[in-house]
């Protein structure tokens, strides 16, 4: 993970404990624009704003990045970078706790943070400030690729997912359903999809779209970590972090959607 969260990471739990009938949700039974995090795929209409958290998530996911390559500069010390960011950090996650709001994005950029420090300051090496974001995206990268090879794209899996309303009670729910039971199962929809062409084709786009996202991530910041170049380095890790992850999902949104219902069927 980058040292810098992501909000489509840092909702899973939020979503997952859910319940299926949110308050994000269209009556239709369908998730409206102002859906958080990965939720926003399956909303009838798309906010960037609302997918990354608002303004509260946007700067949590930004300000300890921030204030590291901004301190860096400055100071062009490791030290002072590395305690500024833990703080503004750890600001972040006390402020919810005090607020008595979820913690699961602050809580994920602190974790983001904390690798990014350890292995900075182990080395001795700023630049390795970046190091987990680039091995993650690394990995992202080969995993997604592995999907669309295999004729598998994990945004099929994801959105399908979503719009069955799969959350950790639904799974349980289902690995204690008595033997007898015959009922329909939400776990059809995660392959079903693959017997329908025009959706096959739509997933194996957008998995594509992410991992343009994770090659366009490496392909400008390896060569900046590889030459130290820190200042270049963080700021192309905060404009290919948030802004690029919402404009992705936008466009996953876009070419996954489903046709919006006629007027009043």
């Amino acid at each position: 993970m980058a040292p810098m969260s992501e909000p489509a990471r840092d909702e899973v739990s939020e979503q997952q404990s859910a319940p299926e009938q949110s308050s994000d949700q269209h009556p239709s039974g369908r998730p409206s624009g102002d859906a958080r995090g990965v939720r926003a795929l399956t909303s009838e209409e798309f906010s960037a704003a609302q997918a990354v958290g608002g303004v509260r998530g946007l700067v949590e996911a930004v300000l300890p990045g921030l204030v590291f390559v901004v301190a860096f500069v400055i100071v062009n010390d490791l030290t002072v970078p590395l305690i500024a960011s833990v703080v503004a950090a750890v600001v972040l996650v006390v402020a919810r706790l005090v607020q008595r709001t979820p913690v699961t994005q602050a809580l994920g950029g602190l974790l983001g943070i904390a690798i990014g420090v350890v292995w900075a300051w182990t080395s001795g090496e700023a630049e390795n400030y970046y190091a987990g974001g680039l091995l993650l995206n690394a990995g992202y990268l080969v995993v997604l690729l592995g999907t669309i090879l295999a004729r598998r794209p994990a945004v099929g899996y994801v959105v399908e997912a979503l719009r069955a309303g799969l959350t950790p009670d639904k799974v349980r729910e289902e690995a204690n359903r008595e033997p007898g039971d015959d009922g329909p199962s939400p776990f059809a929809a995660l392959t079903a999809w693959r017997d329908d062409p025009a959706r096959m084709r739509a997933y194996l786009i957008a998995t594509w779209l992410w991992v343009g996202l994770f090659a366009l991530r490496l392909a400008v910041k390896t060569p900046l970590y590889l030459a130290g170049d820190i200042a270049w380095l963080g700021t192309f890790h905060l404009l290919l972090g948030v802004p690029l992850w919402a404009l992705v999902l936008y466009l996953t949104w876009y070419v996954v959607r489903r046709p919006k219902a006629p007027a009043g069927a």
